[in-house]
């Protein structure tokens, strides 16, 4: 089965260096655009739970709305890409990114949890395109020495979108008003729905603004000339078997499904979390999230980027890992306030984690470079599957910190990835 093109572009010379520096630049900033949306869901979470009156399962299904399209459209967006070309998957992911987000205004009017989350399953299509272009695409605009690194930098504007996008959330879609059950049920209904209404009203605005600008960029990058690509050899034989002899893409699968899900699972539960500690909803969106756990992540790529001159990639990604247990235990054990600044730590120290295994994934795979990426975006599924568990946990102890202990127990893996999993054997 046809998965993610493997380009190769000519090599690398001065000239060739500033005609390959706007395209770097121009998919540069689809890692930041994905990277706004996705960290709009941990402010959607408890926006959704409110305005819907969710248990903290029924909420965690906003991440598996996105993250089961990345399972579901990898392999399509890969064969599109190797049918049609980069620039063809890139500007059709932007439809679908613009499309989706311009959805949210019949959900809102309809005030629908299904529809919201038809709405960010469209979204995640089209991020799945960007992102099974976008990743191997960075690795290859520039010297096949610094991939690693160049594809950390272009991942660190990722890191800028989860300092920015929750500021915003915060300020123009969390309402700051939280009412119990109980004062829910003394309302009357006509006050009740209105306010319900208001709650799902309020994502309309940032929705629709962010749709409007995904489809101007769709239109500069329709008008900007890409570099060619070429695929080395002809891989008409691989196949999901075929791939998978490589035991570090193999390992680098598994890694990648249980990074992600603790990524999501310590974002999308932080304001939980916060609120749980006495912090206000908005100020724990805008301040803690954003400008803490945001900074951090964002801090943390642009350090890792250059920590990854003087320490091999494998090697920072397990003192990280490290690092991120001990974290974790510290917000599953904790009290007040260092639970928060645990989780912000957490932040910085998984920042480099997602871009370094897609790049140690794809080393050495040569033909089944295509197939190996794609394979490794699929793994993103694990921000669908490991959320609802911690939300399990949570609602059956009643209590959001024990839900972190799946973000431990996918830190560990990630370990032992960084550790021995991904180093490159002979087949």
């Amino acid at each position: 089965m046809p998965g993610i093109a493997s380009p190769t572009l000519p090599k690398q010379t001065a000239s060739t260096g500033k005609k390959l520096l706007l395209p770097f630049i121009l998919v540069t900033s689809l890692f930041f655009f994905w990277g706004f949306v996705h960290n709009l869901d941990p402010i959607l979470i408890p926006h959704l739970r409110k305005a819907f009156r969710l248990n903290n399962l029924q909420s965690s299904l906003v991440d598996s709305a996105v993250f089961i399209a990345y399972f579901l459209m990898a392999l399509p967006a890969g064969y599109v890409m190797r049918k049609f070309g980069y620039k063809s998957g890139i500007l059709l992911g932007l439809i679908f990114f613009g499309i989706g987000c311009f959805l949210f205004i019949p959900a809102a009017d309809t005030r629908q949890y299904v529809f919201f989350l038809g709405a960010l399953f469209v979204i995640a299509c089209g991020l799945t395109f960007l992102e099974t272009a976008a990743n191997p695409y960075a690795t290859v605009l520039g010297p096949p020495e610094s991939a690693t690194q160049r594809l950390n930098l272009a991942q660190s504007f990722n890191g800028l979108a989860a300092m920015v996008a929750p500021f915003i959330g915060g300020t123009f879609i969390l309402s700051g008003k939280n009412y119990t059950e109980q004062e829910l049920e003394a309302m009357g209904s006509t006050v009740r729905d209105a306010y319900l209404q208001s709650e799902a009203n309020s994502v309309k605005g940032p929705y629709l603004i962010l749709g409007v600008i995904i489809l101007l960029v769709a239109v500069i990058i329709y008008f900007t000339k890409m570099p060619d690509t070429k695929e080395e050899g002809d891989d008409q034989s691989s196949n999901f078997l075929h791939a998978f002899r490589h035991k570090h893409l193999t390992w680098a699968v598994i890694a990648q499904f249980f990074y992600v899900g603790a990524q999501v699972c310590v974002s999308s539960f932080f304001i939980r979390m916060a609120t749980t500690v006495g912090l206000e909803e908005t100020i724990a969106a805008k301040y803690y999230l954003g400008l803490g756990y945001g900074l951090a992540f964002m801090v943390g790529r642009f350090a890792g980027t250059f920590l990854m001159k003087y320490v091999q990639p494998a090697k920072l990604l397990t003192i990280y890992s490290i690092i991120n247990v001990l974290l974790s235990l510290l917000a599953i054990y904790g009290h007040g306030m260092i639970v928060v600044y645990a989780l912000i730590g957490i932040a910085f120290f998984m920042s480099i984690m997602f871009p370094t295994i897609f790049s140690l994934g794809i080393q050495g795979l040569g033909n089944d470079t295509k197939l190996g990426s794609s394979l490794i975006v699929m793994s993103i599924v694990g921000g669908a599957l490991l959320p609802p568990l911690s939300g399990i946990i949570a609602d059956a102890t009643h209590n959001i910190q024990d839900g972190y202990l799946i973000p431990l127990l996918c830190f560990v893996v990630v370990l032992y990835f960084g550790w021995k999993g991904h180093k490159v054997k002979a087949v």
